[in-house]
């Protein structure tokens, strides 16, 4: 049961990413061509900087899932009504600071942005864009993690599928009839606003959680400990575009943001094999299952890794082209910028294949036990982009994200070997060799392969075809003669869950 849920929240999860890639690509493109790349830039970092509301979080979301999987694998209801009572009385007090957040913001941000642009503009943007933050973090966060707790995530997924089609054609229609960028930006808040209202809907409908019963006040324990892995993945989420927008202007933060929606459609498209999987591991750590995870997290690890390889390699290879072809035509500024864009892809795959590791110590709730390698992470991002970014630019905060990358995942890798899987970390680090060595073959062979004949997306998509099939052909063929009794358990698990 646990891995046909698994299944089904991967495959919505999947769907949910390749939807959010293209209306991802399609609105910003629409926005330069309109509105210009400063326009761009502006939106990009106010959307970066409402990103640390999530801090006021303090990690507590993590916290709330992992108190949730014992509780649920025993259907006890009244523990589970007390422990989302406590998560759903801790964001309320949120709620009252980020309506501070947003003030400090609109004297802040006009003042970083100086001659660049009115100050209306960029008030009435901050404004607008929080509250689709906040309808999105705040009001339905509780039941969220109740759903992603009970693998049910393709529900939220689908949710959140229905709402990005619908906001690409209400922005495309209204850009197109000439609307200004705050009545475009208003629009989306309206649509987004509805994703928590449906998903409480279904839940108000489907469970019975009537918080009027509960006796108990729940200590959510952890609650600060997960603080710094919070940190750190907001940190790795939004220091770039906060660097860049002190130090540099909005023109280069367009050009970071137009690779950073690539990266970042990437790396939720990655995210989607993890879906859920959590919630499985959780699971079988609150039931005492040791071996049964051991050998359910090898299968896997092997499985995740062979896609993210295929996925992040080909993107290295593809992603100048690419940003050729979404670009072209628009003059006010330079977005072919190579050493950036491989620096980022590398440091990005790095946190993507980390990534198993990091959902086995959610998964515990561990997070007290590997907070200091999160402030670790967090001070070596931010201290090496900020003394490379003035000489460097983006290639300096790409090098201090690469960094802190590295370290973080050794620590991953060394904490869960040791403490919850059993195994040497030789077996992981192997594995990074192997898809090191994987890289290396792939970027040589792909010198056989001739450029792309003119720029165009007729173009680009034959030649990433090409890209992609010899990728998946080194990847895989490799991986089927190193890993052979890791091979046959997925064939197994696989056969499985198609027989579920």
């Amino acid at each position: 049961m646990r891995s046909k849920k698994a299944f089904v929240n991967i495959l919505t999860s999947l769907l949910l990413q390749v939807i959010t890639i293209l209306c991802g690509l399609l609105i910003p493109r629409l926005i330069i061509q309109n509105f210009g790349s400063d326009v761009n830039g502006l939106i990009s970092s106010i959307t970066q900087f409402l990103g640390y509301i999530t801090l006021l979080e303090s990690g507590v979301g993590p916290v709330v899932k992992a108190a949730l999987y014992k509780p649920i694998s025993q259907k006890n209801n009244d523990e589970i009504k007390g422990i989302l009572k406590a998560s759903q009385r801790f964001f309320k007090k949120i709620a009252y600071i980020f309506v501070i957040y947003i003030v400090i913001l609109c004297i802040f941000l006009p003042a970083v942005f100086g001659e660049q642009f009115d100050v209306w503009l960029t008030v009435s943007l901050i404004v607008i864009i929080s509250l689709s933050t906040f309808a999105e973090y705040f009001f339905g966060m509780t039941y969220r993690l109740y759903l992603e707790a009970e693998q049910k995530k393709y529900i939220t997924s689908i949710i959140q599928i229905a709402t990005y089609v619908l906001n690409t054609i209400v922005v495309i229609v209204l850009i197109k009839i000439g609307a200004n960028i705050q009545i475009v930006k208003l629009a989306s808040v309206f649509i987004y606003v509805l994703r928590p209202i449906i998903q409480n809907i279904y839940i108000k409908k489907k469970y019975n959680l009537n918080y009027n019963d509960v006796k108990e006040e729940y200590n959510l324990k952890q609650k600060w400990d997960g603080l710094a892995q919070h940190i750190a993945a907001v940190a790795h989420n939004n220091t770039d575009i906060t660097i860049l927008t002190i130090f540099t202007n909005a023109k280069i933060v367009s050009v970071y943001s137009v690779y950073s929606l690539i990266i970042s459609g990437i790396k939720n498209l990655i995210l989607s094999f993890i879906s859920g999987i959590d919630a499985s591991f959780g699971s079988m750590i609150a039931n005492g299952e040791k071996e049964h995870l051991k050998k359910s997290f090898n299968v896997y690890e092997l499985f995740y890794f062979s896609v993210i390889t295929i996925i992040y390699t080909a993107t290295l290879l593809l992603i100048i082209p690419f940003v050729q072809v979404y670009t072209n035509g628009i003059t006010d500024t330079n977005y072919i910028v190579p050493a950036f864009a491989y620096i980022i892809v590398i440091a990005e795959m790095i946190w993507s294949l980390r990534q198993p590791y990091n959902e086995l110590v959610k998964a515990a709730g561990h997070f007290k036990q590997t907070q200091i390698g999160a402030w670790v992470e967090v001070g070596t991002n931010i201290i090496i982009s900020i003394v490379l970014v003035i000489k460097f630019g983006m290639v300096g905060v790409a090098i201090g994200t690469l960094m802190a990358m590295i370290i973080r995942t050794i620590e991953f890798i060394l904490y869960t070997s040791k403490n919850m899987l059993g195994r040497s970390p030789m077996i992981a680090f192997r594995r990074f060799m192997v898809v090191a060595i994987q890289v290396i073959i792939v970027v040589i062979l792909s010198r056989l392969i001739p450029d792309m004949s003119e720029i165009s997306y007729i173009a680009w998509i034959i030649y990433a075809i090409e890209i992609v099939l010899l990728v998946s052909l080194v990847v895989l063929s490799t991986n089927l003669i190193i890993y052979k009794e890791d091979r046959k358990e997925l064939i197994n698990l696989v056969k499985h869950i198609i027989k579920k």
